[in-house]
This record gives structure tokens, C-alpha cells and sequence, in this order.
């Protein structure tokens, strides 16, 4: 489980990534900076009514997650345009995914555990014992319902980001990498490297990241969820197939 590692929100222990993560602009200094390398791809964005604009957004994550939250969901937007950009994707929609990924975060165990059985979802004994781990397909109903998304590709994004999944397309991948790798969750050699790979190949960063995940994840004794070793082996295997 991705999210067990890595400290961006002290009222949270559930997201323990990177401690060495670096002092950052308070919250207010990034919301008022609407040119932080983001915001031009939300223009003319005709997926969501335009009372839902980034602004709107921004207003809606000020009022409902922290500010060191905030400050992480800011840089995994930049960096999953800057990726979608340098693979040749849509940058639009991968802001609007990165900017959205984390908007049920703070979301209370319980009222996750309640809008996932309202949707449907399955529950496993994992995400059972441990429901932060909704928070992304929690985040994409709320993309949904209360932001107006209706492109699919984004709110599989959104859902994938925690865990991944087999068989997800670019723009998942993006978004995956970008939470994990945003340069607020440290500077170590082997985050640098899997800041290199994912501008080399999307699919043979997904595999070593889940690989740096994992490891933590055994070493600290956490609970690993099914769906992040599918989506490893996965990865692996297509990253395989096509180098």
C-alpha cells in the first residue's frame, strides 16, 4: 500500500512516503500562484461547468484537506503535466487528474467505507482493515458528483493512483508516478533514478516504482494490498514485451 509511507499531512499516519521531504511555500503563497506551470492547461476545458473551474477546485481542496496536503497535491499536478507533456500526452487532462487525485485524503475511515459500498465497490479484507486506502476510487466519485468529471480516462486516473491497476493506460501511469514521485517526497539516489526512468518509459518506472514501494512496505511490516503486486507484475511484464 503506497500510502503507508511518507509524511505530508501531520494530522495523518497513514502517508508516511519520505520523510526527508523539503520545506515548501505555505499554502496560501501556492494558491494565490496561478502560474506555477499548471493552471494554462485548465482553459477552455469544456469536461466541467465552468463554475468548476481550477479556482474552484483550489477553494473546494483549501476547505476540505490540509495545507501540507495541498502543497503535495499542487506538485503532483505540475509533474503529471510535465510528464504527460514529455511523453506526448494530454497535458490538459493531466492536470485535471493530478489536481483532483487526492480530494477525499482527509476523508474519515468511515465515511469512506460508506461511499464505496453506496457505489458499490468491492471491499476487500485489506482496504476493510485499512479504508485511507479508498481515498482514490472515494476521490474519483467525488470528482464525479461534485466537479462534473465525465471523462472516464480521468477518473480512472484518479482511481489508480494509490495502487495502480493491470492494463492501465498513459495517463494513469502518469498520475501514479507523479504522486509517488513529486520532488516534495525527498531527494534520495533511488528517487532521483525513478525520476529518470519515468522520462524514459512510463511502464518500466510504474514496475520499479511498485518495487521501491513494496520494499518499504515489507521492511516497515504493513500490510501489502493484491492489486499494487498485479499491477508491479503487470508492468513488468508489458515493459518486457516492448523494450
Amino acid at each position: 500500500m503506497r500510502e503507508s509511507f511518507g509524511s505530508l499531512d501531520p494530522k495523518s499516519s497513514n502517508d508516511a512516503k519520505h520523510p526527508q521531504a523539503a520545506c515548501l511555500p505555505k499554502t496560501a503563497e501556492l494558491l494565490a500562484n496561478e502560474s506555477n506551470g499548471s493552471a494554462d492547461f485548465w482553459e477552455n476545458f469544456s469536461d466541467t461547468p465552468s463554475i468548476y473551474s481550477r479556482e474552484g477546485v483550489l477553494e473546494w481542496l483549501h476547505n476540505n484537506v490540509s495545507s501540507a496536503r495541498i502543497q503535495h497535491i499542487l506538485r503532483v499536478e505540475t509533474m503529471a503535466v510535465q510528464l504527460a507533456c514529455h511523453h506526448g500526452l494530454d497535458g490538459q487532462r493531466a492536470a485535471k487528474a493530478g489536481l483532483m487525485h487526492d480530494l477525499a485524503k482527509s476523508f474519515k475511515p468511515a465515511l469512506l467505507l460508506r461511499m464505496a459500498q453506496v457505489e458499490g465497490l468491492e471491499l476487500d479484507p485489506v482496504t476493510t482493515a485499512n479504508p485511507h486506502l479508498l481515498h482514490a476510487d472515494v476521490g474519483a466519485i467525488v470528482a464525479r458528483d461534485e466537479f462534473g468529471i465525465k471523462d472516464d480516462g480521468i477518473l480512472q486516473a484518479i482511481r489508480n493512483h494509490t495502487l495502480g491497476s493491470p492494463g492501465m493506460d498513459s495517463l494513469s501511469c502518469v498520475v501514479f508516478l507523479a504522486d509517488s514521485l513529486e520532488p516534495g517526497r525527498g531527494e534520495t539516489p533511488e528517487l532521483h533514478h525513478l525520476r529518470q526512468v519515468s522520462l524514459r518509459n512510463l511502464l518500466e518506472a510504474v514496475w520499479l516504482t511498485c518495487n521501491y514501494s513494496l520494499n518499504y512496505l515489507l521492511s516497515t511490516r504493513c500490510a501489502v494490498h493484491p492489486r499494487m503486486v498485479l499491477t508491479r507484475n503487470w508492468a513488468m511484464e508489458a515493459f518486457s514485451k516492448c523494450s
